[in-house]
């Protein structure tokens, strides 16, 4: 078992970085965080290195209760299957679904969706959060954990003011869920379970 918790020392990081993101000019906090948003305008011009920056930073510090869901998901998710399965997960989903979003609106954004400030943990949380269905007990509480999971990731995407980030948590929460299925699939695979 791995002796460091990197999901804490992941969450302490961006939090940490969010502070000191506060206190910086306002100009220079704007072109910080634009510098490292996926936002469509810079994956159009080859930005690709937004979609790791855009992973260590958030426009605003965590509320509390966010941090330590954070924190609690990635470190079962260490505990259970490995740092190096998590962090594989959670850049997975963050890209993967940061691509999904990029591809649906390349064509069709606004000028000011095109530029609009994309950063943060959410990606990568919703698609950790769904790999660890994996670790429930199989059969009735896992595929509730899973149906009610989608359920809370697809209600703010069939809402009226729905915005391009909640259709990024329902993409990234379904890839980690990919991830989950294909960890039933190899059965054989040996892993904590939440007992």
């Amino acid at each position: 078992m791995n002796p460091i918790p990197w999901g804490a020392v992941y969450a302490c990081g961006v939090q940490l970085g969010a502070y000191a993101l506060a206190r910086t000019e306002p100009a220079e906090r704007e072109r910080l965080l634009r510098d490292c948003s996926t936002n469509v305008d810079n994956l159009a011009a080859g930005r690709w290195e937004t979609l790791l920056s855009s992973a260590l930073v958030v426009e605003e510090p965590m509320p509390l209760p966010y941090a330590l869901l954070l924190v609690a998901v990635l470190g079962y998710a260490e505990y259970a299957y490995g740092a190096w399965w998590t962090a594989a997960v959670f850049l997975f989903g963050h890209a993967s679904a940061t691509l999904l979003v990029y591809g649906a609106l390349c064509g069709t954004a606004d000028a000011a969706t095109r530029r609009a400030v994309d950063v943060g943990t959410s990606y990568g949380f919703n698609a950790v959060l769904g790999a660890l269905t994996s670790a429930l007990p199989r059969g009735t509480v896992r595929t509730a954990a899973r149906a009610g999971l989608l359920a809370l990731a697809v209600t703010p995407v069939l809402k009226r003011g729905r915005t391009f980030t909640d259709s990024g948590h329902l993409a990234a929460l379904a890839i980690g869920m990919g991830v989950s299925l294909t960890l039933d699939y190899l059965s054989g695979t040996k892993h904590q379970k939440i007992t």
